[in-house]
């Protein structure tokens, strides 16, 4: 961890902080590690390390739970050895899916300071079991550091210029496009246009991300009606 905190420092605001959560995740003997910035009571990925996690953040978002939205909403640790385990009603929708998942352990830390919370630091692993004592002190340790870039000279460039593919990029973005464009064609407020697209994720089998993509490139526009379905665009092959 004293290797990855010397990588941190030495970050130079390109491929630095990439390289950081996946030498965090070797050194917490994890599967992925995720780094989210908080925008209100929702956490944005920022860094990913492994698939399966983004994959596992992307259904927390679709959803709406999970153990990130929850250490979000309550600035505390929420530690997950064995999802599978996690008794039905704490997240309903998500327990459903967990038998599927890749992700089988999920360890939330939050970043903060006091009251103030900046994010959030998620490690995943794809079998279960908990993190040590020492794995959890280092862990902590990692997400301090991240909050002190985060609030320092050292924060990541969220003003456009990095490319979208870049680790650096928000990688929800796409999701708050699609959700305005619902907003408009259906004349929804925004919370019931994000809600709307959740929804067609979930009956679609696909991901919150991948619906938000087809519905700003307008391959797909959501339908007036409530049951979450959605037609594809007659002009996308042209757009």
């Amino acid at each position: 961890m004293a290797e990855v905190l010397r990588l941190l420092r030495l970050a130079d605001g390109s491929d630095g902080v990439a390289d950081v959560t996946k030498a965090g995740a070797r050194a917490l003997a994890v599967d992925g590690l995720t780094v989210s910035l908080v925008t209100g009571d929702r956490a944005e990925l920022v860094w990913c390390s492994h698939e399966a996690a983004r994959q596992f953040e992307d259904l927390q978002l679709t959803l709406g739970e999970g153990p990130g939205p929850e250490a979000v909403r309550n600035g505390a640790m929420v530690l997950v050895p064995d999802l599978v385990r996690v008794r039905h009603g704490r997240w309903p929708a998500l327990i459903m899916e967990a038998p599927d998942l890749a992700a089988r352990a999920v360890f939330c830390f939050p970043m903060g300071i006091g009251a103030i919370r900046v994010g959030l630091l998620t490690a995943m692993r794809l079998a279960p079991g908990p993190l040590t004592d020492e794995q959890i002190s280092d862990a902590q340790i990692l997400a301090n550091a991240l909050t002190s870039r985060a609030l320092g000279s050292g924060e990541p460039r969220l003003d456009g210029a990095v490319p979208v593919d870049s680790p650096h990029s928000l990688q929800h973005a796409v999701v708050h496009q699609a959700t305005g464009m619902v907003s408009v064609q259906l004349d929804l407020p925004l919370p019931q246009a994000l809600l709307r697209l959740r929804a067609h994720a979930y009956s679609s089998g696909r991901s919150i991300t991948d619906i938000s993509h087809d519905v700003v490139a307008r391959r797909l526009r959501l339908e007036h009606n409530g049951n979450g379905n959605g037609t594809p665009s007659p002009g996308s092959d042209k757009e």
